[in-house]
C-alpha cells in the first residue's frame, strides 16, 4: 500500500484536531485516544472529506482491546486500519480485511526478540517502532521481518523525521502539530 508520499501521519487525541486535518492535504490520519461513542462518526466525517483513519484499538474508552473489540471496530466503525499491540486485535484485524498494524515498545533487546516472535505469529501489514529515533533498530526491524516500519514516539524534529525515514520507515506517526 503506498501513502500518496505521505512520509507524516498525525496522530489525533481531540475532535478539532481531526477537523483541522479535514482541509489538509494528508489522506491518512491516526487516531489515539478516543470514546466509543464518537468513533463512528470520527470515521464518517474523515469519510466524507475523503480521508481514512487508522484508529488505535489499544486507546478506546469504553472498550477493551481484544478480539471482540476488533471484530466490533472492523464491522461496525469501518475503519481503514487498526492499530494495537495485542496480537489477537492484529489476528482479527487481518482476518476482517482491515489493515492490521502491530506497535511494538522496543525497550530493550529481550523486547525486540519477543517482538520478532509476535510479528511472526501474527504477520501484520505494517509495523509501529516506538521509540522511532532508532534509525539502526528500524531498518533492522524491516530487514528481519519484510514488512514495512512506521516509526512513532519521542520524533521531535523534522530532522528526526528524515532519520526516521532515510533508515527505511515508510511513514512517520506523530502527534507534535508541528511537524503535521
Amino acid at each position: 500500500m503506498t501513502f500518496q508520499n505521505q512520509t507524516v501521519l498525525p496522530a489525533v487525541r481531540k475532535w478539532k484536531d481531526l477537523e483541522r486535518l479535514l482541509d489538509s492535504s494528508y489522506t491518512y490520519i491516526v487516531i489515539l485516544d478516543s470514546h466509543i461513542a464518537q468513533l463512528k462518526d470520527m470515521v464518517r466525517l474523515a469519510g466524507r472529506a475523503n480521508k481514512k483513519l487508522f484508529v488505535h484499538a489499544d486507546l478506546i474508552s469504553g472498550l477493551k482491546a481484544d478480539e471482540y473489540a476488533a471484530e466490533f471496530i472492523c464491522q461496525e466503525i469501518k475503519p481503514a486500519g487498526i492499530i494495537s499491540t495485542r496480537s489477537n486485535v492484529i489476528a482479527t484485524a487481518k482476518k476482517k480485511g482491515v489493515i492490521a498494524i502491530q506497535r511494538l515498545f522496543l525497550l530493550d533487546s529481550i523486547a525486540l526478540e519477543t517482538s520478532y516472535k509476535i510479528i511472526t505469529k501474527t504477520q501484520p501489514d505494517y509495523v509501529e517502532v516506538l521509540p522511532g529515533l532508532m534509525p539502526n533498530i528500524i531498518q533492522e526491524v524491516h530487514e528481519k521481518t519484510g514488512i514495512s516500519v512506521f516509526a512513532g514516539g519521542l520524533i521531535r524534529t523534522k530532522e528526526e523525521i528524515e532519520l526516521a525515514i532515510t533508515a527505511g520507515a515508510v511513514a512517520v506517526t506523530t502527534s507534535d502539530k508541528e511537524l503535521w
